[in-house]
């Protein structure tokens, strides 16, 4: 599997975890339930683990996707600076959350104030990966893109795209 299928394949996990924890932490909170609160931590951790692959595949997914017809440098280029906050954001979320997992396993004090600070930084890392997620789709998919309409080859791109097959 290259680089470019890694990063399609994984870039949905983080995001749609980290959206899916706050949720899970605020029904566990409704339900004083430190179980799906451990679930909502470990979910963190997970996602923070797999985001490391996707922004390393991000690199080279770049070098493949530039070359193509109808691809905008400019959205590479936000969807490259989001990633590196939303990256570094989920690091520190998982690393809370990791942290806030041990303490509730250990029956420390702490852990409350723990979980409460990953549920904040979850919805921080939520947000971020939100727009990451959405530069990124709209890099291949014109569709998407602020305005509605779909941004057609110019006939240099057209061109081009031709003599690369």
């Amino acid at each position: 599997m290259d680089p470019v299928h890694v990063h399609l394949f994984l870039n949905h996990f983080p995001v749609i975890c980290s959206i899916l924890s706050v949720p899970l932490f605020l029904y566990a909170y409704w339900r004083k339930s430190d179980e799906l609160k451990q679930l909502a931590l470990l979910v963190l951790v997970l996602a923070a683990a797999v985001t490391i692959p996707v922004y390393l595949s991000g690199e080279p997914a770049e070098e493949v996707v530039e070359k193509l017809a109808g691809v905008s440098h400019d959205l590479i280029e936000q969807h490259e600076d989001a990633a590196y906050f939303a990256m570094i954001s989920m690091m520190i979320t998982g690393a809370i959350s990791l942290i806030g997992l041990i303490a509730m396993m250990a029956k420390k004090t702490a852990a409350k104030f723990l979980v409460l600070v990953a549920l904040l930084s979850a919805a921080g890392s939520a947000g971020l990966m939100l727009r990451t997620s959405s530069l990124g789709g709209q890099i291949r998919h014109s569709e998407i893109r602020a305005g509605g309409t779909a941004e057609q080859p110019t006939e240099k791109q057209k061109d081009e795209d031709k003599h690369e097959r």
